[in-house]
């Protein structure tokens, strides 16, 4: 919520989520150690659990109306109209630019500092669990 003019972020299928019961809402594991679906946007309890990370985000409407909403003179205090000054018409193309750069820089930060200390940290991973690809 630290990119303006965002009012809702999901992870997954997030809201929808709340509706469900938890047997419904649950990514079964499948043969083949993988998920049988994402509903939860490739993130589990704060961390990656390797499928895709899928994030959504719900931005407010654009501020400017071309049929001026009602409003109050602050010289006179008597009812008055808003006035039509500028109509933003490209805002959500820049906000998926801002928050795809806000979602890897998150990313970054809560999984190392480059892209080295995160091979490292997979290779020592895999080695303490004793597991080799299939």
């Amino acid at each position: 919520m630290g990119i303006q003019a965002v009012k809702g972020v999901e992870i997954g299928d997030g809201f929808a989520l709340a509706a469900l019961r938890g047997s419904e809402a649950h990514d079964e594991i499948v043969p083949g150690l993988r998920r049988g679906t994402n509903r939860a946007g490739g993130i589990e309890a704060g961390v990656s659990n390797g499928e895709e990370v899928v994030l959504r985000a719900a931005m407010k409407p654009l501020p400017t109306l071309m049929r001026p909403l009602q409003t109050v003179d602050l010289d006179t205090g008597e009812p008055s109209e808003a006035l039509v000054e500028r109509s933003d018409t490209a805002a959500v193309e820049a906000l998926a630019v801002v928050a795809e750069a806000a979602v890897a820089f998150e990313l970054a930060r809560a999984g190392g500092d480059a892209i080295g200390d995160f091979v490292a940290a997979h290779r020592a991973y895999l080695e303490r669990i004793d597991w080799t690809p299939g």
